[in-house]
């Protein structure tokens, strides 16, 4: 009789416990669904009006204003920790990209903080309320700010994406983007997921354990642990709160886990948790004892050998008095020791004493001692440097010998710079240069100072107005990996060369990306085969320069000038040259393929055999230009002015020509000239493929002659029989 009754209650005990299984796995299905929903809606927000402003940033007839100051800040912010590299400079944008992107920073954080309020004040978010789920504490009640904060905040984004981040930070991956947000994904599903436990039904994840709340499932009765610790607090509290609650709510969940919060654990140990904090007290107490007696340490040897130095000091500089009756053998020994003190007082002394000093010897021995000094020596060489520009400007332009002894002093001054630079190559990070005068000086017939930097690494330094034209930096490197001896992370060394004055300057294959070098004056400058990638050129001087090869990818030159420029063979692939002026220009082969350029002025230029493809030509001036063989293919060519431009064998295909005027503009191909046989032309298969499928309708000022060609090579015009 017995083991039917056993079989039997087995078998009931088995079919119980396929429903909760299914209902577990049910509630777990409907919490990941609220959770992506809410996420969808947090990233939505910022998305969408993100992607509108750079619709509206694309737009040409908009006004242009710097980027709001908060979204610099936030994207540097963001950049140091992601190893991004950053945008520095004046960023101009469209004025409601400005308003678009305030609102895409803004939105994600206020609906977040939104959802974040309704989950604590009714254990709900609105994705939760439509997949019927439900966060209580442990007295089944709506959680509170605190925990929300603590659950959300702590336990579901910090700790895990903090791991994923120490993760990536310190292996091969970094700084690959992809694998860190992978990482970050995985960590995020392994702490929803839960930590282990004795029974699968008791499993939470992370921040419902620390928060000390549990995910519910609303369309069920409340469980009865929960209905327990209710009724405790109802007598504890003395209120009907949970009886009222629990009659106008059928709720229920799966099993709860009652293992004690982080709270709970440290109310059941206060002996524990005052020794923790005993022993902490007293490790900081000792820390503070230790660190205070090596800093009174430090502080008494450098008193001590700062005493020292001055005792050296005022010994040297008796001996280097004119009286002082020492051969001058001793007068270098002395000069040379005094640049090995290498402190404030005799680094200034050395300074001065070059401007004072006549004989040849001494001189060399100044040059040298200060060498050794190093970048140290660079902020009074530099303020000496200064002093003596304004001596010379108020003795006038006219070759007199006051003059020319000023130019002298000048000129050893810029020699002894441009040594200890030569000398220190990359280790001049920090080095303020700004405004020096380090460019071509003299009179006619005088002796001139080149400043000649080949092949050195700048990187760091800040040439900022400095005056260096005429100088020669080939192959040398503004720019070079920081710490992490990646390129393009955040820590990049890189110059600051913003309105510094470098005509004529030959920077010939010089590495310049990301450089800042705003309202600069390249003006007739040598930048071929520079290597000016995403680097900042705003309202920069570049006319007559030559940047035959030189890549400009990514590069703002945006109300840049560069009339007359050569940019044969130059890289200019989704660059910005809103505005720039282009009037004459050699762009032959010329890569421009998605760039922005529009409001630019090319009026006269050479472009032939340049890759247009796709670049945004709105509004740009482009009349007497040449174009043939050049590829247009899906260009933004709207009012675009085409003149007596020569298309000649122009790929116009997939463009958008609407409101762009061909008054007078060649499109039949005309007999290839034999002196233009080094311009190669691309490979457009037949002639009548140049214009096929290209809508004419709305273009302006087509004469009788482009009309039969466009009928007749396949375009589309209203008046195509």
């Amino acid at each position: 009789m017995t083991s039917p009754i056993v079989r039997q209650s087995s078998n009931q005990s088995g079919q119980s416990k396929e429903p909760e299984r299914a209902s577990s796995l049910l509630l777990a299905s409907r919490r990941f669904a609220a959770w992506a929903a809410e996420i969808t809606l947090v990233v939505a927000s910022g998305l969408i009006p993100f992607g509108i402003g750079v619709y509206a940033n694309s737009r040409s007839d908009l006004n242009r204003v710097p980027l709001n100051p908060v979204l610099v800040v936030t994207e540097r912010a963001i950049a140091r920790p992601l190893a991004l590299p950053v945008s520095y400079g004046i960023r101009n944008v469209a004025w409601p990209t400005n308003i678009l992107w305030t609102i895409a920073l803004l939105a994600p954080v206020t609906l977040s903080w939104w959802q974040l309020y309704l989950l604590a004040k009714t254990g709900n978010t609105i994705p939760k309320r439509w997949f019927k789920v439900r966060v209580v504490n442990e007295q089944g009640k709506s959680p509170g700010l605190g925990a929300v904060v603590i659950r959300e905040g702590v336990g579901r984004w910090t700790v895990p994406i903090s791991i994923a981040y120490l993760l990536w930070r310190y292996s091969f991956a970094f700084p690959n983007l992809g694998l860190f947000t992978f990482l970050s994904l995985l960590m995020i599903v392994g702490e929803g997921i839960g930590l282990p436990s004795r029974s699968r039904r008791d499993r939470r994840a992370l921040h419902d354990q620390l928060a000390g709340t549990h995910t519910i499932d609303a369309t069920r009765p409340l469980p009865s642990s929960l209905l327990a610790s209710k009724r405790q607090a109802q007598s504890a509290g003395g209120n009907d709160e949970v009886e009222e609650w629990q009659e106008g709510e059928e709720l229920a969940v799966d099993e709860i886990n009652q293992s004690p919060n982080l709270w709970r654990r440290i109310q059941q140990n206060p002996n524990l948790t005052l020794f923790g904090v005993g022993l902490t007290s007293m490790t900081a107490v000792l820390a503070t004892l230790i660190g205070t007696q090596v800093y009174i340490q430090i502080q008494q040897s450098q008193r001590a050998t700062k005493q020292i130095n001055s005792q050296q000091f005022l010994e040297l500089v008796k001996q280097l008095t004119p009286n002082s009756g020492v051969t001058n053998e001793q007068h270098q020994s002395a000069i040379l020791a005094m640049g090995g003190l290498n402190d404030p007082q005799s680094i200034k002394y050395l300074a001065d004493l070059l401007v004072s000093e006549t004989n040849p010897s001494l001189l060399d021995t100044i040059q040298q001692a200060l060498t050794t000094v190093g970048p140290q020596a660079i902020p009074e060489l530099k303020n000496k440097n200064q002093f003596l520009v304004s001596e010379l400007e108020s003795v006038g332009s006219a070759a007199t010998q006051e003059r020319d002894l000023r130019q002298g002093r000048l000129q050893i001054n810029q020699r002894t710079i441009n040594k200890i630079l030569s000398v220190y190559s990359g280790k001049m990070e920090g080095v303020d240069l700004s405004s020096i005068q380090l460019g071509q000086s003299g009179t006619p017939g005088s002796s001139f100072f080149n400043l000649v930097l080949d092949n050195l690494d700048l990187s760091g330094v800040k040439f900022k107005s400095a005056n260096l034209n005429q100088a020669s930096f080939k192959g040398s490197r503004f720019r070079s990996p920081g710490e992490d001896g990646r390129w393009d992370t955040y820590d990049d060394v890189i110059a600051d060369l913003s309105q510094a004055q470098l005509q004529q300057a030959n920077l010939t294959d010089a590495n310049l990306s990301r450089v800042l070098m705003n309202r600069i004056d390249l003006s007739r400058a040598v930048l071929n085969r520079a290597n000016l990638s995403n680097a900042r050129l705003y309202d920069a001087k570049l006319n007559s320069t030559q940047l035959v090869g030189a890549d400009l990818r990514n590069a703002v030159l945006e109300r840049a000038s560069l009339t007359g420029a050569d940019l044969g063979d130059a890289k200019l692939n989704e660059a910005n040259l809103y505005a720039a002026r282009l009037g004459r220009v050699t762009a032959i082969g010329t890569q421009l393929s998605f760039a922005n350029l529009t409001n630019t002025d090319w009026q006269g230029a050479d472009l032939s055999g340049a890759y247009l493809d796709r670049a945004n030509l709105s509004n740009a001036n482009l009349s007497a230009t040449r174009l043939a063989g050049a590829v247009l293919r899906s260009a933004q060519m709207e009012n675009v002015n085409l003149q007596n431009a020569d298309l000649s064998l122009a790929d116009l295909r997939g463009a958008n020509v609407a409101g762009a005027d061909f008054k007078g503009a060649i499109l039949a191909p005309s007999k290839e000239d034999p002196a233009d046989q080094f311009v190669k032309t691309p490979d457009l298969g037949s002639v009548s493929a140049v214009v096929q499928g290209v809508d004419f309708s709305q273009a302006k000022n087509l004469d009788a002659k482009q009309l039969a060609y466009i009928c007749t090579q396949g375009g589309i015009h209203p008046r195509c029989p």
